[in-house]
């Protein structure tokens, strides 16, 4: 079935970054978030890094996405969880 609301031909690899304040588990909590929506998930797709002062942090998981149902509903979690700041 063509799905005529994206431009994205399915499965691909699909990088999501995730950006909120440095806490102890940020990282572990948003691959928890990850993971429930592309069990297959492989840590080799996953980078951190850490804004010039360290107040902030970003993570980048690059999934493979399936559907676009899959990404509406990742992010929908993402942005919704009260440690994120911006999911782009």
């Amino acid at each position: 079935m063509a799905d005529e609301e994206t431009l994205l031909e399915f499965p691909c690899d699909f990088p999501i970054k995730i950006m909120g304040e440095t806490r102890e588990g940020f990282a572990e909590e948003i691959v928890t978030v990850v993971r429930k929506h592309a069990p297959d998930f492989d840590m080799t797709g996953f980078a951190m890094r850490a804004s010039s002062g360290g107040k902030y942090l970003s993570v980048t998981c690059t999934v493979t996405a399936t559907s676009k149902p899959q990404l509406d509903d990742l992010y929908r979690e993402l942005t919704s969880h009260p440690w994120v700041k911006v999911v782009l």
